[in-house]
């Protein structure tokens, strides 16, 4: 049956794959963005649909729609975007999760929360448990971001105590795919952007810090079964991420290998203040409650990656070109 489905953030890398989806699956899609980081690009495939509505809104604001769902995704995730305005990013996780639980409260919709593995902050435990606490600096420069999403899902579970709220909280390890933002300054994107211009490629540290990068398909559908597939009285939060880590010096020779071109590393920078040293999902819960774990390999979703930059880099490049 066809449902009514607000995305908060939907115009951003996750949200518009997620937007996608449930369009596919035959869904009303409302999606809600300020655009500070998303753009009208990734859902250009969407405005053709008569089932998707667009709006330009902050959920920092209330908002009175008639929803069935929703999918609260709306706050920059990268330091480079979070960082550039803290204030407002711990408003939007905090105020927004309050006026998004609002709107859940009044109409009676299930509600996700993306929530994220820096809620885990420079962990001690490894890989993270869904029990883990965490270690998190709560006066450090990503603190915006990181107490933002606790505090996020405290406001969820005290909804679901108090108000019998239907929730689903989501821990969002390190993604990647088309879409991502070419200067949000992750790994993923910064390797490929240099590597596609011919310049050298620049590490933090040694390098022998680890991530595990997880394609946005295996995401989303972890998504859809969080929410679709699993009864109301298992709210999570629920590791969703790739078990498989490895070093970001590894993922740096891989992505030149793909690239193909003359870039070597350069260990240019030292780590940022509070840049976690490891971080792996343990995704047990996932696998055991939604069947779920990733399925595409990392340099099969590199290459979609990279030829989606290539792309995008191209096109910029063009339109230089004529503007000359």
């Amino acid at each position: 049956m066809s449902k009514r489905i607000l995305v908060t953030g939907g115009a951003g890398f996750l949200g518009s794959h997620l937007c996608e989806r449930l369009l596919a699956a035959g869904n009303d899609v409302l999606c809600v963005d300020n655009y500070f980081t998303g753009t009208k690009q990734n859902i250009t495939a969407c405005l053709e649909n008569p089932r998707f509505e667009l709006m330009r809104h902050d959920v920092t604001f209330p908002l009175y729609v008639e929803v069935d769902e929703i999918y609260n995704l709306a706050c920059p995730a990268s330091p480079i975007h979070y960082q550039h305005d803290p204030v407002q990013t711990t408003k939007t996780s905090v105020h927004g999760a309050i006026n998004m639980l609002g709107l859940a409260k009044r109409t009676r919709a299930k509600i996700f929360q993306a929530s994220t593995s820096e809620v885990y902050g420079d962990p001690t435990v490894h890989p993270q448990v869904e029990s883990y606490r965490g270690n998190v600096n709560p006066l450090g420069p990503r603190a915006c971001y990181d107490e933002g999403k606790r505090c996020a899902e405290t406001l969820f579970f005290d909804y679901w105590r108090q108000h019998k709220l239907r929730i689903k909280v989501a821990r969002i390890f390190n993604t990647y795919g088309p879409r991502m933002h070419p200067n949000d300054g992750r790994v993923v994107s910064n390797f490929i952007v240099q590597a596609l211009k011919g310049e050298d490629i620049t590490i933090y540290g040694d390098g022998m810090q680890t991530r595990a990068f997880c394609y946005v398909d295996d995401l989303i559908d972890g998504w859809l079964r969080l929410m679709d597939h699993t009864p109301d009285d298992f709210t999570g939060p629920v590791n969703l991420g790739n078990p498989v880590e490895m070093p970001i010096r590894q993922l740096a020779e891989t992505v030149i290998k793909l690239v193909g071109g003359k870039s070597k590393l350069v260990e240019a920078r030292p780590l940022p203040v509070d840049d976690p040293l490891q971080r792996c999902p343990d995704i047990t819960l996932a696998r055991d409650k939604l069947k779920w774990e990733p399925k595409v390999p990392l340099e099969q979703g590199l290459k979609k990656t990279i030829e989606h930059f290539d792309g995008l880099l191209r096109s910029n490049r063009e339109i230089s070109r004529v503007g000359r």
